[in-house]
């Protein structure tokens, strides 16, 4: 007779037996995947049907980059006159696929939208002498091809880029501006010095471990290849909780349930590809340790300086403050790099939206069903709003629709998206990356070029002659990040017993008790490995800051690498062209208060009578959808002549708004019954959104005045007789 009392003891042991297979039978399926995988000719991990459109190896300038256009799945029809889409995956040391390895992904909730969907993903390994400006030139041309398949489209392609590839985007649009529709940077790092004491770890690692002179080591060992897979373990070295337990520790516990999920994304972990060495040392040189992008300081090869302030297009940044690799900080400190005031950002014509997420990690900003279903898709829906706001600075709230809300009819879907005016000085506040930083960050810059510097002349010889294309080969094979995935598979002959005693197992499976005693103690357990683990990445970070901080802000090293105490604070230099241009816009300005007919008089009146509620809103954006559709075919105007003006009509009421508004009567045609047409479209659209502000209402109040009490000039009335 069984003893009651051993009873918890054999039903917990029995059950983690049996979860201990499974779990090492999940870890060869893995491996058995990273094999799988890594055979195919153009490894991804896209969840969609795509078809190739451009192969970058046929390029000039061959790169390992390709174009493929997304088939829509079952159900989904395409809107030819709706901008398309293209979403540009990261080259950080992972395979491409991400932005699309769901049903609700980027992907997913462009093409549900009606959107035409395109990719550009890579190859595992590059083309010869491939560079980054290669790659830039490689993503202008398939853009290029984009708007060249939809003539029809009543906006350019709109760009989504994740994480890095968010920087090589932003280079292709300074350096093309003509090119693109609005781009939205996800968890894209472009001023990395930014963070804050205490948080943000991985902007002190290369000044930490001595520069990239280390960067330039890897790359000889690889015989001028570098290994993703060194990418990839230092993200897993920011969390060693989650990388070392806290991941294999919840397979292993839900061995039942969560292989599918595990396996899925650890094909895309797993697969890590390769760079060129002259790649991953301009990355490193540049942006990791530099930080010349969001300064100004980068130039092509012709002598062309890469300035962010020449992107015409909106630029829409999605960031979260659980993001340890991309926090809000760098995401967004390229915007106080620039610009000292959102007047500069008006004047210079920019659209820039930011969106902060209050919890999502880094990866759940890419692959999350929660941000696709929400954050992505009002993105998606309201990307032709952003398109036409006018330039300045705005944050991006996304509400749920409640009840109270008013006119739900005009929002599209379960949130309501609004766009709220910002400042410069509100950005900042998040940055708060202090000059005393900057000097120890300028500081580790200079002593990394002197290291790399010396490492070329002293040690770089030796180590590429002592390299061979084999050793490199089996120094990859055997990086850990790799070799984990490769032993543990079918290819072991070790694991070939785990499938077989997996399958049984599965037939004679026992799960424990929730109540079981031990199993409270392995959580137990588990809690408390997991929180020294996370107690040794506080301690381990707070000394590497210390170190950092210590060791650069000496003024014995500063002086010693040439830094000038009297320096000016990092910005973007002066542009004397920019200047003269924006000197000629302001003149021509100068004799634009009083030309236009009504559109023009409607689209200042909504601009001063919006200003004072606080924004925009998707209602009164779809309100005036709905207002331009009515109207019949041949005099619609365009969405890009509709851009055009709203954005000369905004740039007016910046330069005097006072004298914007009392223009309008001249503006207004002689008709009483379409001045009283082009009122009752302005109330629709302002008034869409529900209650307006007390300002808000004194100024429409003016606005009827002005359009009630029109006499236009005996010039202006035989133009709109």
């Amino acid at each position: 007779m069984t003893d009651l009392r051993m009873a918890p003891l054999q039903a917990y042991w029995l059950d983690a037996w049996q979860r201990s297979i499974l779990f090492w039978d999940i870890l060869r399926e893995r491996g058995n995947n990273y094999w799988a995988h890594k055979a195919q000719p153009v490894p991804h991990v896209l969840s969609f049907e795509a078809e190739l459109v451009r192969d970058g190896r046929t390029l000039p300038r061959p790169v390992n980059y390709g174009l493929v256009r997304i088939a829509p799945p079952p159900g989904v029809t395409i809107d030819p006159a709706k901008a398309p889409f293209v979403i540009v995956d990261p080259r950080a040391g992972h395979g491409p696929g991400i932005g699309g390895m769901k049903a609700e992904s980027e992907i997913g909730v462009a093409l549900a939208a009606g959107h035409a969907c395109y990719f550009i993903g890579f190859r595992p390994e590059p083309e010869p002498g491939q560079t980054i400006e290669d790659v830039c030139a490689a993503e202008a041309a398939f853009i290029e091809d984009v708007a060249a398949r939809h003539p029809d489209a009543d906006a350019k392609p709109v760009v989504i880029a994740n994480c890095q590839a968010g920087w090589q985007t932003m280079m292709m649009a300074a350096i093309r501006p003509e090119l693109t529709g609005p781009i939205l940077l996800a968890g894209s790092p472009l001023s990395y010095w930014a963070g804050v004491r205490g948080k943000n770890p991985m902007r002190y690692t290369g000044g930490v471990v001595g520069g990239t002179c280390w960067t330039a080591f890897a790359n000889d060992l690889g015989d001028g290849l570098f290994d993703g897979a060194t990418l990839v373990a230092n993200f897993e070295s920011l969390n060693p909780a989650n990388t070392f337990w806290d991941k294999p520790y919840n397979v292993y516990a839900n061995a039942d349930t969560e292989g599918a999920r595990f396996l899925d994304f650890e094909t895309w972990w797993g697969s890590p590809v390769l760079l060129n060495a002259e790649e991953m040392q301009w990355i490193a040189d540049n942006l990791f340790v530099g930080n010349k992008l969001a300064t100004g300081a980068l130039r092509t090869s012709e002598g062309v300086r890469i300035d962010l302030r020449n992107i015409r297009a909106p630029i829409i940044v999605f960031c979260s403050w659980g993001d340890d690799i991309t926090p809000p900080q760098q995401a967004l400190g390229w915007i106080t790099d620039i610009y000292d005031h959102e007047r500069e950002i008006a004047a210079n014509g920019q659209t820039i939206v930011y969106h902060l997420h209050q919890s999502i990690g880094h990866l759940g900003i890419f692959v999350s069903g929660k941000v696709a279903s929400r954050e992505h898709r009002e993105f998606a829906s309201c990307m032709a709003m952003i398109d036409l706001a006018p330039p300045g600075l705005y944050e991006a709230v996304i509400t749920d629709v409640g009840p109270d809300t008013e006119n739900p009819e005009l929002i599209d879907g379960r949130y309501l998206f609004r766009l709220e005016p910002r400042t410069v000085a509100d950005v900042r506040e998040i940055v708060a990356n202090s000059p005393d930083d900057d000097e120890r960050f300028a500081a580790s810059a200079r002593a990394s070029e002197i290291g790399l510097a010396l490492y070329r002349k002293l040690w770089q010889p030796a180590v590429q002659a002592a390299v061979t294309p084999p050793l490199a080969e089996a120094l990859r094979a055997l990086h850990p990040n790799r070799l984990r995935f490769a032993v543990l598979s079918d290819h072991n002959p070790f694991m070939a017993g785990v499938a077989f005693l997996a399958g049984i197992v599965r037939e004679n499976r026992a799960p424990v008790p929730a109540d079981n005693p031990l199993l409270t103690w392995e959580k137990a357990f588990s809690d408390w490995m997991s929180g020294s683990l996370d107690a040794y990445r506080q301690v381990r970070d707070a000394m590497a800051e210390a170190v950092f901080l210590g060791v650069y802000g000496s003024p014995l090293l500063q002086a010693a690498v040439g830094l000038d105490k009297m320096a000016p604070p990092r910005h973007v230099e002066r542009d004397l062209v920019r200047e003269a241009d924006e000197a000629r816009l302001r003149s021509h300005l100068e004799a634009r208060f009083e030309e236009g007919g009504a559109a023009e008089a409607a689209s200042r009146a909504l601009i001063y009578v919006s200003q004072a509620n606080g924004g925009y809103d998707e209602r009164g954006f779809t309100m005036l959808k709905q207002l331009r559709t009515a109207q019949p075919a041949a005099s619609r105007r365009p969405v890009g002549k509709l851009k055009e003006m709203l954005k000369e009509q905004f740039l007016l009421m910046r330069l005097d708004e006072e004298r914007a508004i009392a223009a309008i009567p001249k503006l207004l045609p002689r008709s009483a019954q379409h001045r009283r047409a082009a009122l009752d479209a302005l109330h629709d659209v302002v008034e869409a959104s529900g209650g307006m502000a007390e300002e808000g209402q004194r100024r429409l109040a003016r606005v009827d005045a002005l359009f009630n009490s029109a006499s236009p000039s005996s010039s202006h009335e035989a133009a709109n007789a």
